[in-house]
């Protein structure tokens, strides 16, 4: 189904990314993983290919971008995916925390896309999947910075699917609600414990395995994911 792809997966050592990762590895496609240390996840396939990458070091980001189209001209997909969570009051942070935070959680997957969208509109076809959240649908308490990035980032995922219409580039975002996975692990409440109060991270990997399967006319441009039943625990 997928074994011509070659998917670039950002954040590929855990959690959602690692989940699709591995779904893709599956289907037959080669995946280019970018993360900060891949030593968690090291699975044996030959169409795993890995660079260590810290996607909000803006600097080098380029540089690492442009060996991966020169070793992967067939690039045809991304996976934007990687960031973290941060929740608090917004006076608890400080400029250069708030540059930085929107630096890992938005400015990255604008400067990813940058650099792969002309490699997709040269060749005529690309799937660009992004990995937003059900804070990209609605604010909350104490979650300004992580809702101002995923609205800033389904607002870029919304105009990009417009201004690629004519090119045979397809765009995408994935809205999950609470996925269990590490997400939490620096925060103060997690999804409660029951099957229901959470998405999985093959729930998210499989909404975006039908973003690739689609036929080529198609594009699903906004899937949300909800748990059944929404129910927090706190540390």
């Amino acid at each position: 189904m997928m074994r011509d792809r070659h998917v670039l997966v950002t954040g590929s050592s855990s959690g959602i990314g690692r989940a699709i990762t591995e779904h893709l590895l599956k289907s037959g496609a080669t995946v280019i993983g970018i993360a900060r240390n891949h030593n968690k996840f090291q699975p044996n396939s030959d169409n795993y290919k890995t660079f260590d990458v810290d996607v909000s070091d803006l600097k080098t980001l380029p540089s690492i971008l442009k060996e991966i189209l020169s070793e992967f001209p067939k690039l045809d997909g991304l996976v934007s995916n990687a960031g973290y969570g941060q929740f608090g009051g917004l006076e608890n942070n400080s400029a250069d925390q708030i540059y930085s935070y929107i630096c890992a959680n938005l400015t990255s997957h604008m400067v990813i896309t940058r650099m792969v969208l002309p490699h997709f509109k040269a060749q005529k076809r690309g799937d660009i999947v992004y990995i937003g959240s059900e804070a990209a649908l609605e604010g909350a308490k104490k979650g300004s910075l992580y809702c101002a990035a995923k609205f800033g980032l389904r607002g870029f995922s919304q105009s990009l699917r417009e201004e690629c219409a004519s090119t045979n580039v397809r765009v995408s975002i994935i809205n999950p609600g609470m996925v269990r996975t590490q997400f939490f692990e620096n925060l103060d409440f997690h999804p409660a414990d029951k099957p229901v109060n959470a998405i999985e991270p093959d729930d998210v990997a499989l909404a975006a395995i039908s973003i690739f399967s689609a036929r080529q006319g198609t594009v699903i441009d906004e899937i949300n994911l909800t748990p059944l039943k929404k129910a927090i625990s706190f540390d």
